[in-house]
């Protein structure tokens, strides 16, 4: 059984290890609660995974070592697998879905892993894993459904308790759910009154549809920038440790987590990945109830492509309202498009893209489609921009309305 005293453990085995990573304040966060981040995107291998494997890995028998461990993983906990295999002097083996970040599997490799890359998501890597188990003899280190994991990952609570005497809230990232398991039950024996939340991305609600139906339930599919937590059900273990400890779980979806990513860049000067910034997410779009409290967005990991993290930038400056385009109906005259830059100019906008288009089936003969990518403050920023434009005689076309949208080579939906 998971104890108090096997995290206390789990943390002395630790020590020297892992960082014990810093609790930063971040105002701008949630103007009216007390915001703190749990920097764990700046862990050894660059997120909380490595405290449940190494912890797990260290309670091997050294028959088990002698084996080798196989696991399965989006992509962090198999990092965290290969450094704790590797300091330990022993072979490992990790599937990881054909879908995670490039950035990912090539770290996993460098930390002296063997990797296999399998069709589909998590769930997929797990069985291909489990069969490969039974075929090596490989001792398993499961992601998260493991009392010695989850007991590892439980020495974040311990550093929270630590750090911030006064807490009252934490919000914990959910995928198979072993870290706000490890979390919550660190916490509720130590303090009962601080609450505890889940949060998980709308489009892998695992862990939320469970604990609302109050039975495990396995999604048919998922889909979500926040790969590190598409997980399509959660454990065993980590539902009942949920339903026992955990107060709550919220959802966001893919446009908040980009937002929260883009906060933490440019307000903390932080990087996280979709699964490590939804804490942040559920904070920022008032989730849960947090007005005037002490609160802890734990940012589980900050490993994310360079190449995703460029297109989770651009959802989030549309999110905010940061940049925003406009089509405009005009006669296909000189002087058209001086015009309405100016008058965009003239109200703090910033032009950065332009396309022109004459070949709309239902417009006069003489007309034409301007489209306009800008720079803007905020979404008000945005409506007094349109209501200038509109004020001049100038016609907004709606988004639903057909036009030929600008090239962007090489860009897919986030």
């Amino acid at each position: 059984m998971l104890t108090l005293d096997k995290i206390y453990h789990a943390a002395f085995i630790l020590r020297d290890v892992v960082r014990r990573t810093d609790l930063i304040h971040a105002p701008g966060i949630h103007p009216e609660s007390n915001v703190y981040l749990k920097t764990e995107n700046l862990q050894v291998t660059g997120s909380f995974k490595v405290r449940g494997a190494y912890y797990k890995i260290s309670q091997l028998s050294e028959e088990e070592k002698a084996r080798g461990v196989i696991a399965c993983s989006a992509g962090n906990h198999a990092q965290g697998v290969a450094l704790a295999a590797a300091k330990s002097g022993i072979p490992s083996l990790i599937c990881i879905p054909d879908g995670a970040p490039i950035s990912k599997v090539e770290a996993t490799k460098k930390y002296g892993a063997k990797v296999c890359l399998v069709n589909g998501v998590y769930d997929d890597a797990y069985n291909k894993a489990r069969e490969i188990q039974e075929k090596e003899g490989f001792s398993f280190i499961h992601p998260f459904d493991d009392e010695d994991v989850i007991a590892g990952q439980g020495s974040i609570g311990l550093e929270l308790l630590d750090q911030l005497p006064e807490i009252d809230a934490v919000i914990v990232p959910v995928g198979g759910g072993g870290l706000i398991a490890g979390v919550a039950f660190a916490i509720k024996s130590l303090n009962p009154q601080c609450k505890v939340y889940g949060v998980q991305a709308s489009g892998a609600p695992s862990m939320y549809n469970s604990l609302a139906h109050h039975r495990r339930e396995t999604l048919p599919s998922v889909s979500t920038i926040a790969d590190g937590i598409a997980v399509k059900q959660p454990g065993d273990l980590t539902y009942q440790l949920c339903e026992k400890y955990v107060d709550e779980i919220v959802t966001v979806t893919d446009d908040e987590v980009s937002t929260a990513i883009l906060a933490l860049i440019e307000q903390q000067k932080l990087i996280a990945e979709g699964a490590g910034a939804v804490a942040v997410a559920a904070a920022l779009f008032n989730k849960v109830d947090i007005k005037g409290k002490n609160v802890v967005c734990l940012v589980s990991g900050g490993n994310i492509d360079v190449t995703i993290l460029s297109r989770v930038i651009t959802r989030g400056l549309l999110k905010a309202g940061r940049s925003a385009d406009i089509t405009v109906e005009l006669i296909d005259k000189p002087g058209q498009l001086r015009d309405v830059s100016a008058i965009i100019a003239e109200m703090g906008g910033n032009v950065v893209a332009v396309h022109h288009d004459r070949s709309g089936e239902n417009t006069h003969i003489d007309a034409c489609y301007l489209r306009l990518v800008m720079e803007t403050k905020d979404h008000e920023h945005i409506r007094q921009i349109r209501q200038a434009l509109t004020s001049r005689g100038y016609k907004i076309i709606d988004q639903s309305c057909t036009y030929v949208p600008i090239p962007e080579a090489g860009e897919e939906d986030v």
